[in-house]
């Protein structure tokens, strides 16, 4: 590419993603292992029924 040939006005080298989304919410990890405990109980009691029906 040939350096002449870049718009200075339009050519940006800042830090900021233009492409960038929203912030992320980040969980706490407290939060993070209460979801975790009920889904490997929502997880058991599915097992549960399952094995029920063998």
């Amino acid at each position: 590419m040939d350096v002449a040939g870049i718009d200075t006005a339009s050519y940006d080298l800042s830090v900021k993603n233009p492409n960038g989304g929203e912030a992320v919410a980040h969980r706490s990890p407290q939060d993070i292992m209460d979801e975790i405990v009920a889904l490997d109980a929502e997880s058991a009691e599915v097992l549960g029924s399952i094995r029920a029906l063998l």
